[in-house]
């Protein structure tokens, strides 16, 4: 099993910045491709940052310019670094794992809050 546990959320004024940590419990180097999502309340989870084995990165158009995606291999950690923020993206945001090789497998965080408030 892989553990992944985030950190970094909080509270922060609309247009501030907030750096999401997700720590793995294994090796994500090759096998791994990594993502943020969000889950506001009553809403469903949204996909908002993945990152491919090789770099590759996507954003949905509310995040797209604002967010970023990273990933350190030595040290099992993704990051989404997130710029202007905007009271819609309070949210508790998870990580996410995929494996697709050799064996396919789907995990997540416990997530962490986010709340972008005056």
């Amino acid at each position: 099993q892989v553990q992944l546990v985030e950190s970094g959320g909080g509270l922060v004024q609309p247009g501030g910045s907030l750096n999401l940590s997700c720590a793995a419990s294994t090796r994500i180097f090759t096998f791994y491709a990594m993502g943020w999502h969000r889950q506001a309340p009553g809403k469903q989870r949204e996909m908002v940052a993945t990152i491919t084995t090789g770099g590759t990165t996507n954003y949905p158009d509310s995040v797209k310019g604002r967010f970023t995606i990273s990933r350190d291999n030595a040290k099992n950690t993704v990051y989404l670094q997130m710029n202007s923020l905007k009271p819609e993206d309070t949210a508790v945001y998870y990580c996410n794992a995929e494996k697709h090789w050799p064996t396919r497998g789907t995990y997540w965080g416990q997530g962490t809050q986010v709340t972008v408030s005056s």
